[in-house]
């Protein structure tokens, strides 16, 4: 028995403190939505407790009539935004991802050994073809030289010498003073000697080649990098790293692939002239520099399905740099005088894609369309409406065909329906209107939008149909008791918020005082 009684006093006290705390909690509500300024907040505790004692025969009389005027607020055309199909010129493009590379690119590299006595430019400067970069220590090559140009000479005075002889033995030829033997081997000597000087003068000229080498110019137009030699330091023709790297960058080249299903429709438009080709940022909108196809290559990578293409940029304001990533659109068609309408506006079901048309009469009809193609902004549609119909691009929650629409001018809180991007990027749902209580732009007590929480509003009398509204995903509740039955909800469901109703009841005048944002 004792066991017995003090089970049954610990599941009384248990009780009296659940329910203490359930009053506190209506009571310390109260409080907060007064400090807040929430409207009718007066005496939400024995509002509480009075929806409480009369929660179950209000839920089952005026449960029904509820659920009627909670439907009742559908009423009324629906707001959409709306845009007009239009004839529009629509260019084509084919992208591909890719790298910038220098048009010409030389590492520029000692052909002779020797010490290095002079360095001839900066670093990042440009320079024009022929320009001194380096200077190597000649004295050696000079001297080979002037080695060469000493021997020629020799050789010729040897040569002059010999065809003397042979007039002279020509002669005694001719008066029987001497033999032709001695003259046939004069002649040989001469050519001897010729062969020599012309052997000497090629040696002239190396020399002359290997001392030019010591003066290492510019190759071609280009802009320096970081030089990898100083004065002093030996250089030789077999090193690798070369003293610097030469590039081209104007104009400048890109390298980029497109799948190899695309490759005839390049073709084919290659034939028809130049190809024009720009080359985008990486935020896929800002053109950096336009250009022309130059090349497609000879064969398709059959590792991974796509064949490179080469493009060549001005590059006048240097945008463009070798080695970066970058986003290459191929322009091979535009589609001339074709119908276009937002993207927004094509919506898929089990038949395909369709769009609603606004008729005359401010009804929509839903009408199938062909997609020919389309991108973020605008699609281009090949058969089902014509330019100038009125195509709804906003507000689908609700729309089916033959529903009664109002186009609004384009704010969101005017068209509720309507999605629009919040800071955060997520889109925002405004709440549907309610007939005798309208969401009016600037009236905050009947939405907490662009990324607020919803707020509790307290009715004045107890067992009436108050509003809960959020938007941007927001819970909506109704009315302000957790006990009340589902009869006492009136459940207002925006786009994407998520609505928790039937337990709480709140006062059905609550567009007569504005909800306050946290």
């Amino acid at each position: 028995m004792a066991r017995t009684f003090r089970v049954l006093v610990s599941v009384v006290v248990i009780g009296a403190l659940g329910y203490g705390a359930y009053e506190t909690r209506d009571r310390w509500l109260g409080n907060v939505e007064r400090m807040l300024g929430i409207h009718n907040a007066a005496a939400p505790g024995e509002q509480a407790q009075g929806q409480r004692r009369g929660g179950q025969g209000q839920g089952q009389g005026q449960g029904g009539g509820r659920r009627r005027g909670g439907l009742s607020q559908f009423a009324g055309p629906i707001p959409v935004l709306a845009a007009d199909a239009k004839s529009s010129d629509v260019p084509v493009y084919i992208d591909g991802v890719g790298s910038v590379k220098a048009l010409n690119t030389v590492t520029v590299r000692a052909q002779v050994n020797g010490k290095v006595v002079e360095i001839d430019f900066e670093e990042g400067q440009d320079i024009k073809k022929g320009d001194v970069i380096a200077r190597i220590d000649d004295a050696v090559y000079k001297a080979q030289l002037d080695q060469a140009v000493g021997k020629k000479a020799q050789d010729e005075a040897l040569l002059a010498g010999a065809k003397r002889d042979l007039e002279r033995f020509q002669r005694m030829v001719q008066t029987a003073s001497g033999t032709q033997q001695q003259v046939d081997t004069q002649l040989s000597l001469v050519a001897q000697y010729q062969a020599a000087t012309q052997s000497d003068q090629a040696a002239i000229e190396s020399a002359q080649a290997t001392l030019d080498y010591t003066t290492i110019k510019a190759p071609i137009d280009g802009r320096t990098g970081i030089r990898n030699v100083d004065v002093g330091n030996l250089v030789s023709s077999s090193d690798t790293t070369g003293i610097v790297t030469l590039s081209q960058i104007k104009p400048i080249s890109v390298l980029f692939s497109i799948p190899q299903q695309q490759l005839a429709r390049v073709n084919a438009a290659s034939a028809n002239g130049t190809l024009a080709v720009q080359a985008i940022s990486s935020d896929g909108k800002t053109v950096i520099d336009n250009g022309s196809l130059a090349v497609v290559d000879n064969q398709v990578d059959p590792t991974t399905g796509t064949v490179k293409l080469k493009a060549n940029f001005p590059n006048d304001k240097l945008a463009l740099w070798p080695g970066a990533f970058v986003n290459a659109r191929l322009l091979v068609e535009t589609l001339k005088g074709v119908t276009v309408i937002p993207t927004a506006a094509v919506q898929r079901g089990p038949n395909g894609t369709f769009v609603y048309v606004i008729g005359q009469d401010e009804t929509v009809a839903m009408k199938p369309v062909t997609v020919r193609q389309q991108d973020d902004v605008q699609a281009v549609i090949a058969d089902g409406i014509v330019p100038g119909d009125k195509i709804v691009t906003t507000g689908f929650a609700r729309l089916q065909d033959g529903s009664k629409v109002a186009i609004s001018n384009g704010d969101s809180t005017a068209a509720p329906n309507a999605t629009t991007p919040a800071a955060d990027g997520q889109p925002v749902a405004a709440n549907d209107t309610q007939p005798g209580n309208e969401a009016q732009p600037g009236n905050g007590g009947q939405q907490a939008s662009d990324g607020q929480r919803p707020h509790r509003q307290h009715g004045g009398q107890g067992g009436g149909n108050g509003n809960w509204h959020g938007g941007n995903g927001g819970h909506h509740r109704q009315g302000n008791d957790a006990n009340a039955t589902a009869g006492n909800a009136n459940v207002d469901n925006s786009n994407t918020g998520s609505t928790t109703g039937g337990n709480d009841s709140a006062s059905s005048n609550s567009n007569n005082a504005p909800a306050q944002q946290q």
